[in-house]
């Protein structure tokens, strides 16, 4: 937590009111100190949030620059700043919002890296030899690589999953996402076969282990499993993809946890699905978020064409 008392409870409001993500809360709280340092600098001596001005904002984004501080964290920087301010008026009656004027640094988008339908036929190939071969941890590891493209969630919803989300008779699952939103979204039957194979196994271990049956995905100790473990986890799986096939993108090193959400979403609308429906699964709470995966599927749709077509 921040010495700043103000911050303080910002970042204990962004934690247990809007239920951030952790890596979000850190990720806010050392903008906001790097801002704090600034002004010290900046104003020489004694300043307050309300004595704050555009100047000021401006300077600290510069010297940010000169650091050579990525365009990205610069931008989630300025828009912690002005979530804070936005606190600050609601809270402690500070009127103005200097951040919210300041030009936010234009990103480039980065298409998201996907597995083409070859690589995920390879990938749940490997997964299901392995599980068939192994134990506990393989078929949890097939269970967790099945939901995670059949539903396209997060790596924390699905670490933060409980049993009572899922609902196998009705082939879905209750997500809490961002903002402590929930949703329901569909669950694949190959899915639904592995999560019940896994089960199986998993109630052996907690019946073993005497732990409850809380958690969707455990340990071989029966705790739930991190959002690391599930990581690493996926990250062995995936790993086995060596080769890239032609409508991909990226090096296979590049494949992560998020890769199966972006397949997931580009999947579904190659084979037509409605921009709605999948920002609904997702979870965005903007369709332009889900549009980029609108310009993925175009790029794909050019790339058949020019390979297939005599005068392309």
């Amino acid at each position: 937590m921040s010495a700043v008392p103000e911050i303080a409870s910002f970042l204990a409001f962004l934690s247990k009111e809007r239920n951030d993500s952790p890596h979000t809360v850190k990720a806010y709280g050392r903008d906001l100190a790097d801002f704090v340092a600034f002004c010290g600098r900046y104003y020489g001596g004694r300043w307050s949030w309300a004595g704050v001005d555009r100047q000021a904002i401006r300077a600290w984004l510069g010297a940010q620059q000169q650091r050579g501080l990525a365009k990205r964290s610069a931008a989630r920087a300025l828009s912690a700043l002005r979530t804070f301010y936005r606190f600050l008026n609601a809270t402690h009656g500070v009127e103005v919002n200097p951040a919210k004027a300041a030009r936010t640094p234009k990103l480039e988008r980065k298409l998201p890296v996907y597995l083409d339908r070859v690589e995920i036929d390879l990938l749940f190939h490997e997964a299901e030899r392995r599980a068939a071969a192994g134990g506990f941890r393989e078929a949890r590891d097939l269970a967790m690589l099945e939901l995670f493209y059949s539903t396209g969630i997060r790596l924390g919803e699905l670490a933060g999953s409980n049993e009572q989300d899922v609902d196998l008779v009705s082939d879905q699952l209750k997500v809490r996402g961002k903002g402590r939103k929930e949703r329901i979204v569909p669950v694949g039957r190959h899915a639904g076969r592995a999560l019940r194979r896994y089960y199986r196994l998993r109630d052996a271990v907690l019946a073993a282990t005497g732990q409850e049956r809380r958690a969707v995905f455990v340990s071989g100790r029966g705790k739930r499993l991190t959002p690391r473990s599930v990581q690493l986890a996926i990250k062995r799986l995936l790993g086995g993809l060596v080769g890239r096939g032609p409508g991909g993108s990226g090096a296979a090193g590049n494949l992560h946890v998020h890769s199966l959400r972006h397949s997931f979403a580009t999947h579904l609308l190659d084979a037509g699905a409605d921009l709605r429906a999948v920002q609904e699964l997702l979870g965005h709470a903007s369709l332009s978020t889900t549009q980029v995966y609108t310009h993925t599927s175009v790029q794909r749709l050019k790339q058949v064409y020019h390979q297939a077509h005599p005068r392309a």
